[in-house]
């Protein structure tokens, strides 16, 4: 069986937060184009869930969480076996201070 994409409530969030912040300092076209390519590089993990690397950062717990990069993003995601399903748990600005990446969990 296929596994699905699942976006948190959270990661959801920090979607719009991004999308919002280039809409108003670039333009809609600009926001819409990141958050499509966002989209498309998670996409890919229908195909090939493990690709991502492991985040280290957050390697303390229990879920065993990846990552891929888009731009300046890091898409934090884990294999939900249990639900069958890839969940994002998080899309962080890697111009973030990465102690902020633990503190968000």
């Amino acid at each position: 069986m296929d596994l699905i994409i699942y976006w948190t409530d959270f990661s959801k969030n920090e979607l719009k937060k991004i999308f919002n912040f280039y809409k108003k300092e670039a333009n809609q076209n600009v926001a819409k184009s990141l958050v499509i390519g966002i989209a498309n590089e998670v996409n890919k993990l229908k195909n090939h869930p493990k690709i991502g690397q492991q985040e280290e950062l957050l390697a303390s717990d229990i879920r065993d969480f990846r990552y891929l990069v888009f731009r300046n993003y890091k898409i934090i995601y884990w294999v939900n076996s249990a639900e069958n399903r890839i969940e994002i748990f998080d899309v962080f600005d890697t111009r973030r201070n990465p102690t902020k990446l633990v503190n968000r969990k």
